[in-house]
């Protein structure tokens, strides 16, 4: 079966909004018999596509799988460029994977990568990353911005706010940010954002944003190690979350965020970033690779960097480190 031409339809019945459209109609626009109308609707039902046959009338959409599919991403997609180009893939060993695959060869920028499952997601550090089938966000976005590689970091800043901004928007919770890249809800961790370069002499050839959201899974869909500190949005709000609403708010934000980020720089978003952290002006613990600092976190630079106030009363720059709120 023609794969496209099911995407097509499927796309057309999300268009009407609930309306009922005639397979007669349907015939016509997309150039294809009546019984083949019929085969791509069988198809999409297959799918987990909710269709109502309305004798004498047609076709309508119900509702739509619980699923990540591009077109039920897409045909409601408010963005410019974000989200025209998705690759979906059912499970895959992790997102980001595939988005270095795909930058090396050329997709444009604006591409996303969305799975239902990660088999080998990873975060900071290369740790381990639980992605329960079905029930988050799984998703890498290809970004081609004209910037210096050493401005790279703060795009994990500006994601963060895109996250935030949309799940404040779908959900109604009131998510924090704990620097760099973990947004917590009730002190849990509910989302981790990897952001990786492929560079070159010339600059950045592409950045991949890794978004990892846990939307609607209980609690033994996580390991009981991470148990006492991992969320998910479901848990957060006592309701089920639409996905692909999610998906859909998270790409318009991001790009919006990146537009103002590339015309007026990271200044606005500072401001923003700051506004949802639940870092500054606590204490805290932040583990580097050679040494490990206590203090006041002052805030972050007009780089992102965050600025750590120490006993001492000097102030050190931390680019990278694993961040533990102190409570006292």
């Amino acid at each position: 079966m023609n794969t496209t031409m099911t995407h097509r339809l499927a796309q057309r019945l999300i268009e009407a909004g609930g309306e009922v459209i005639s397979g007669q109609e349907l015939a016509d626009e997309f150039g294809i018999s009546r019984t083949a109308v019929w085969k791509h609707i069988k198809g999409l039902e297959e799918k987990g596509y909710s269709i109502e046959s309305v004798r004498k009338k047609g076709y309508r959409l119900v509702q739509l799988p619980d699923s990540l599919e591009p077109v039920a991403i897409q045909s409601l997609l408010k963005t410019e460029t974000l989200g025209k180009v998705i690759e979906y893939q059912e499970s895959c060993l992790s997102t980001q994977i595939i988005a270095h695959q795909l930058a090396q060869e050329g997709t444009p920028s604006g591409t996303v990568v969305l799975t239902e499952e990660q088999t080998a997601g990873r975060g900071r550090l290369a740790r381990k990353w639980d992605s329960a089938h079905g029930k988050g966000i799984w998703m890498s976005v290809i970004l081609r911005p004209d910037i210096v590689p050493h401005k790279a970091p703060q795009f994990t800043l500006v994601a963060a706010v895109a996250v935030v901004r949309a799940v404040e928007e779908v959900t109604g919770l009131k998510p924090a940010i704990k620097w760099p890249n973990d947004i917590l809800l009730d002190g849990k961790k509910c989302t981790g954002i990897l952001t990786e370069l492929q560079s070159d002499a010339d600059g950045i050839q592409a950045m991949i944003i890794g978004i990892g959201l846990n939307v609607n899974q209980s609690m033994e869909n996580f390991d009981e190690s991470v148990q006492g500190i991992a969320t998910s949005l479901k848990m957060a709000s006592g309701r089920e979350v639409n996905r692909q609403v999610l998906v859909r708010s998270i790409l318009f934000h991001l790009e919006q965020y990146t537009e103002l980020y590339l015309k007026e720089g990271f200044a606005p978003l500072k401001i923003i970033w700051e506004s949802f952290s639940v870092t500054i002006g606590k204490p805290v613990l932040a583990r580097m690779a050679n040494e490990t600092l206590e203090g006041i976190a002052e805030g972050i630079n007009d780089d992102g960097v965050l600025q750590l106030r120490t006993a001492d009363g000097r102030i050190h720059g931390i680019y990278s480190a694993d961040i533990e709120m102190l409570n006292r």
